[in-house]
């Protein structure tokens, strides 16, 4: 696999930003911290495609495996019985999704941006809530049942889902000119 100066570029950039993601917590009056690593995951994808977003992931999590401290809370390799590293895990995966969605989408407008985004973020949160389960459960040994592992990030969920709203549409903009200074190879016509 080869990649290009501007990929290698991107990519190290975007391993930044998922860092950056991880230490923004700006609090709510609903509880709820406003983070940004999924909105950069799911950016990863739509702006990367899905070798170079999935890259980008991928040494974000070696980064914190090797115990740089790039997660929320630190890192380290521990950090895979941390009942959230399920999420980061699912970070990688909805870049790659959302990456191959994107490259194999002839036409994208904000509705078909929104959507690929929308199953990155379920990819994300699907992985990450299971993981979080398993590792109560057979690790912590404090079990949960799934169902009240979803119904308890509700808000984390509605966050992020305004956040990949954000995303997809700024994408529409951000995509062309990218394309057009050479940064990425996308040929996807992108409609307003």
């Amino acid at each position: 696999m080869k990649l290009q100066l501007r990929e290698m570029i991107m990519i190290g950039i975007f391993a930044a930003l998922m860092v950056v993601g991880a230490k923004i917590s700006i609090p709510t009056p609903f509880g709820v911290p406003i983070t940004f690593q999924l909105f950069f995951s799911i950016y990863a994808g739509l702006l990367l495609g899905a070798k170079a977003g999935f890259l980008s992931q991928i040494i974000y999590m070696l980064l914190g495996l090797i115990g740089l401290p790039v997660f929320t809370v630190g890192g380290g390799f521990s950090y895979v019985f941390n009942p959230t590293f399920g999420y980061i895990i699912g970070f990688a995966i909805a870049a790659l999704i959302v990456g191959l969605m994107t490259e194999r989408t002839n036409k994208l407008n904000f509705v078909n941006i929104l959507g690929i985004a929308v199953i990155g973020f379920l990819a994300d949160y699907i992985i990450g809530n299971v993981y979080l389960y398993f590792i109560k459960d057979l690790y912590i040994n404090k079990p949960i049942p799934l169902f009240s592992i979803f119904k308890s990030m509700a808000p984390f969920m509605v966050k992020d889902l305004i956040l990949i709203a954000v995303a997809a549409y700024t994408s529409t903009v951000i995509i062309p000119v990218l394309r057009k200074s050479g940064m990425i190879k996308n040929t996807v016509i992108v409609d307003k």
